[in-house]
């Protein structure tokens, strides 16, 4: 009994101190986020996000090596959350379910997250210097794999025969607008950010234009 005690005691010691790092690195990637998106990459710096993130320069490398490995971070942790919000494809067959719940999530992580599309949209403007391997890999298959559903679809005759690439990037610049231009949609709305309620009509309205543009 006392080494199966040892045991236990070191598991749940290994997994408090995977906690404290999995808490630490949120806490500098949430600060890292804002820096980025007000600075832009070259003009950040580590200092920056230390400070923004009240710790000690030290301690953010201790995680993050170099600015370069945490800007890929936070760009990739700003990526996964979008493909995430496509799990629905894999759950339902009825393409009206599916497309809704994904435009609806893509809508809420703009509103949610706008620093982290504006870090992407800049990042794509520049060429994708940082992430052109991450997205010729797993954007890329993730792309496909949405493709061959969406084909599915139109050879089923569920959904209009579309191109599939053209619809996923229609949803992607549409719903990424509310985050990447939200400084124009404001000026545009008498200098006022759209309350929650303007919000979930927006998304009501990009959603039903989206499906009636596949026959939904």
């Amino acid at each position: 009994m006392p080494l199966q005690k040892t045991i236990t005691n070191k598991e749940e010691n290994a997994g408090h101190k995977q906690a404290i790092r999995r808490e630490n690195e949120q806490q500098i990637l949430n600060a890292a986020e804002r820096v980025f998106a007000e600075f832009g990459f070259k003009g950040s710096t580590t200092a920056k996000i230390a400070q923004e993130a009240k710790i000690p320069k030290a301690n953010l490398h201790y995680y993050f090596p170099t600015k370069e490995k945490l800007y890929r971070r936070v760009i990739e942790d700003i990526c996964d959350s979008w493909l995430h919000s496509a799990d629905l494809f894999d759950q339902s067959n009825d393409p009206r379910e599916a497309l809704t719940g994904y435009i609806h999530a893509k809508m809420d992580l703009s509103r949610q997250r706008p620093l982290g599309s504006r870090i992407w949209a800049n990042e794509m403007i520049r060429g994708a210097q940082f992430t052109s391997d991450y997205i010729g890999k797993n954007v890329k298959e993730w792309l496909e794999s949405r493709i061959i559903v969406i084909d599915k679809w139109i050879n089923e005759e569920k959904i209009a025969r579309v191109d599939p690439r053209s619809l996923m990037y229609m949803i992607w610049a549409t719903t990424q607008h509310y985050a990447d231009f939200n400084a124009q949609i404001e000026i545009l709305n008498d200098n006022k950010s759209l309350t929650d309620e303007e919000f979930e009509t927006a998304k009501s309205q990009v959603t039903e234009i989206i499906l009636r543009g596949v026959g939904l």
